[in-house]
């Protein structure tokens, strides 16, 4: 459907003034923190002690660069560097009540009352490392390394902390057991790495140059705030942007066209859509035969790819009527299909294999699937494969965390390859991406590679499996920078599995629903605090993290625990070493040097690679510089090897009665996942309870008013939060607030699903069916 400019649920903000309100909130919140009345100021007694530092908004989001101003080691004002593309958002400018937060933790708490209760005492560091040591011992004496589990997640991307530093010290004690699967982007990692070879490779730079994006399953007005510019830039251009969500985003806001799909039937549409491009003859055959192995010739029999002796990819030659190696021949003279061939009763290709696939959903089929008018699918369709240069902006969209998200990331790679929208200018899909996709990043821990490999724990499934013993029974877990009794899927069942572990470790800065079902929470420092580098998949930037600001009581660094733990282990020469050493291995494999970004801070790795272009010319990092349309890993796994549409075992077409309702989440501006949530900063500006934005149909049929307290539920548990009742939510669809951290049922992670296994082992929170009731709270 078109989108309808006058029919909005939230207020669309500029940045500039999305911006200047955070940075008034944080000033406001500073000024409370520290007990002021009136802005604070410098004093002119103290200059001497004033200084500037740099360092990355480090959690799993944009990585700007933050110039700090420290007086005294406090953290009084925080700017944008000028190295950045764009100024920080609201959450970089929260900085400064993060680091000068009463809510901090400051010393090493040991439970004494049981887990969930809150209930600690403070102990010294060198009780807390005794323990630590005692129990790491016992477990290695009775039960070996892989009774110890080390997990971390996506607080902190910076090498120190996000290297897991506890998993690389399990390595060195034997090896350690760990958690398998991605809560973010496990599907776009199981589609595009084995279909192009590999993910990360950035195209932030060509959106401006598109003349239609699509923009699938995100919101880059808020994941992407610091580069939105980008988008304006082609809006300014001339090009169509087309936002493809249930509900009417601050994207969508902006954007020419607004589908909205049921949730879990992405992959139905790209199949539609494709099955459009190929009947209105846009398929860019040239393409497809240069640079994919769609004319890749399959046993119609055995269903398995043909191959020779030397396991070639084989081909139907139409000048000698053979079947040859796919590299051996000219592509003119290659069969994209086998249809009138000799080979059409005994061999398909996988072009023929994925044309069977689209053309299942013809478009009166894919708007009974998908809950878009027919008309609607074409209009896309065509606009996409006629554009100049288009792009799919899918940056690990809602739909990869959806039981078959994989799939549904591959069918958009079709779109892609079968038009030829890829390879150039102003073309691509863009997943995400940073220095590390344009020039790789070393390792700043040294390994052990004698360590062992043990049985991971599948992400989805954790609390099953630990409270079963599965793999086995596990004695300690040690958890830094995640929130997992927050953020990780069916999250009563993760809070079971933290009371079954004996002895839980959290590494924090707050007192998250994860510390407060630990034995031991050990304080952490903050950026501004610590010495780190950045150099990761979200900015182009690498970055010196360096330390001025003074932690909150005896706060110390991951790598300064971990470090005292190896020491009383016996592991020496690995976490000791003088910082500079670990930038400089984290630096090797790139062209910047140590000396240069110790003086400039912060380095834009656009400087070296001027016209860089994602899969340039169709070249792809697989063996034969191919786009692989069969996937023989996912055969492998037990899962058919050609991206079909499956539907979500919960979804909207066969919900039961009890859970009527498809429940999504969406990132918020006010935190990435759970980091920032405490904040007055942010609560200030998006308030202290999570939204739960409900149709207005679906709201009237259960008596539910705007600004009720509700909550929503199924057999998994509970989510508690404030009705928005809009019509700007498809009917049927319930929109959930992801970041939301309280012990009393506000994370939305209560509800969501956990299925397993799953292709990818994806996180699948986005097919979760859930009834909403109105509560008298």
């Amino acid at each position: 459907m078109k989108k309808q400019g006058s029919r909005r649920y939230h207020k669309i903000i500029s940045r500039r003034v999305f911006v200047l309100q955070a940075i008034a909130a944080a000033s406001a919140a500073a000024l409370a923190q520290t007990g002021c009345s009136s802005p604070q100021t410098l004093d002119p007694a103290s200059d001497n002690n004033i200084q500037t530092i740099y360092a990355t908004c480090s959690p799993d989001c944009q990585h700007h660069v933050l110039k700090g101003t420290v007086q005294n080691g406090r953290l009084i004002a925080v700017e944008s560097a000028p190295q950045n593309e764009s100024k920080p958002c609201a959450r970089g400018y929260a900085r400064i009540e993060l680091c000068s937060s009463k809510k901090r933790l400051g010393y090493p708490l040991l439970r004494t009352g049981k887990k969930g209760s809150g209930e600690f005492k403070t102990i010294s560091w060198e009780e807390a490392f005794d323990l630590i040591e005692a129990k790491l011992r016992h477990a290695l004496n009775t039960k070996g390394p892989q009774s110890v589990l080390s997990i971390t997640g996506s607080g902190n991307f910076c090498s120190l902390t996000s290297e897991n530093p506890m998993a690389v010290l399990m390595g060195w004690l034997g090896g350690g057991t760990r958690v398998s699967g991605n809560i973010c982007c496990g599907a776009v990692e199981a589609a595009l790495t084995p279909m192009l070879g590999k993910r990360f490779l950035p195209a932030r730079n060509h959106i401006a140059r598109a003349d239609y994006l699509l923009i699938w399953g995100n919101n880059p007005a808020v994941t992407m705030s610091g580069y939105f510019s980008y988008y304006y830039k082609a809006l300014e251009n001339g090009a169509t942007l087309c936002t493809i969500d249930p509900y009417y985003s601050e994207t969508a806001a902006v954007s020419q066209e607004w589908l909205q799909p049921w949730p879990g039937s992405d992959s139905a549409l790209a199949l539609a859509m494709l099955r459009v491009i190929i009947e209105e003859g846009l398929v860019n055959k040239e393409f497809l035969l240069e640079h994919t192995t769609a004319a890749q010739l399959v046993d119609t029999v055995t269903g398995l790819p043909l191959a020779n002796d030397a396991s070639d990819c084989l081909c139907y030659d139409t000048k000698t009527q053979t079947m040859v190696p796919l590299d051996s021949i000219a592509s003119s003279a290659v069969a994209l299909s086998t249809e009138g061939t000799i080979l059409q009763n005994s061999a398909k290709t996988v072009y023929d294999l994925i044309v069977e696939q689209a053309w299942k959903w013809d478009l009166e089929s894919a708007q009974k699937e998908t809950g878009i008018p027919g008309s609607d699918i074409k209009r896309v369709a065509l606009a996409y494969a006629r554009a100049s240069c288009a792009m799919i902006i899918e940056n690990m969209g809602g739909f990869t965390r959806s039981e078959w998200g994989t799939y549904a990331v591959a069918t958009q790679v079709y779109l892609a390859l079968f038009t030829g929208h890829i390879g150039h200018a102003g073309e691509g899909i863009y997943d995400a991406g940073g220095a590390a996709g344009l020039c790789g990043a070393g390792k700043a821990y040294q390994t052990n590679p004698q360590a062992a490999t043990q049985e991971s724990i599948p992400l989805s499934r954790f609390g099953e499996w630990i409270c079963a013993d599965r793999p086995v029974p596990l004695e300690i877990a040690w958890i830094s920078a995640a929130n997992i009794a927050s953020q990780y899927p069916n999250s009563n069942s993760v809070k079971r599995a933290l009371e079954h572990i004996p002895f839980v470790v959290t590494v924090e800065q707050f007192m998250t629903s994860t510390a407060l079902w630990s034995d031991l929470v050990l304080p952490c420092t903050a950026v501004f605090e610590t010495p780190n580098i950045a150099t990761a998949n979200r900015s182009a930037l690498i970055q010196l993290n360096e330390a001025g600001v003074t932690p909150p009581g005896e706060a110390k660094s991951d790598l300064q625990i971990v470090g005292e733990v190896a020491r009383r282990m016996g592991i020496t020469g690995v976490f000791d070493r003088p910082f500079e050493e670990y930038v400089r291995r984290v630096l090797e494999p790139t062209p910047l040097a140590y000396e240069e970004l110790a003086l400039k801070k912060a380095v834009n790795m656009w400087d070296y690679y001027p016209d860089y272009i994602p899969y340039e010319n169709g070249i792809f990092y697989t063996g034969n510089t191919r786009a692989k349309l069969w996937v023989q890993k996912w055969l492998d796994e037990g899962y058919w090897p050609i991206a079909r549409h499956v539907r979500p075992t919960e979804s909207i077409h066969n919900a039961p009665d009890a859970y009527p309702l498809a429940a999504v989440q969406r990132k918020t501006r006010h935190s990435v996942n759970s980091t920032f949530c405490s904040l007055t900063t942010m609560q200030a500006l998006d308030g202290t309870q999570p939204p739960v934005i409900i149709n207005t149909l679906d709201a009237s049929q259960r008596s539910i008013e705007q600004g009720d307290h509700v909550v929503v539920f199924n057999e998994r548990g509970e989510h508690h939060g404030i009705a928005h009742v809009t019509d700007l939510v498809k009917q049927g669809v319930v929109i959930l607030e992801d970041g939301w951290d309280n012990p009393a049922g506000a994370s939305a992670s209560h509800v969501t699903n956990n299925a397993w296994p799953t292709l990818g082992n994806v996180h699948t929170c986005n097919s979760t069916l859930v009834e909403v009731r109105k509560t008298g709270d």
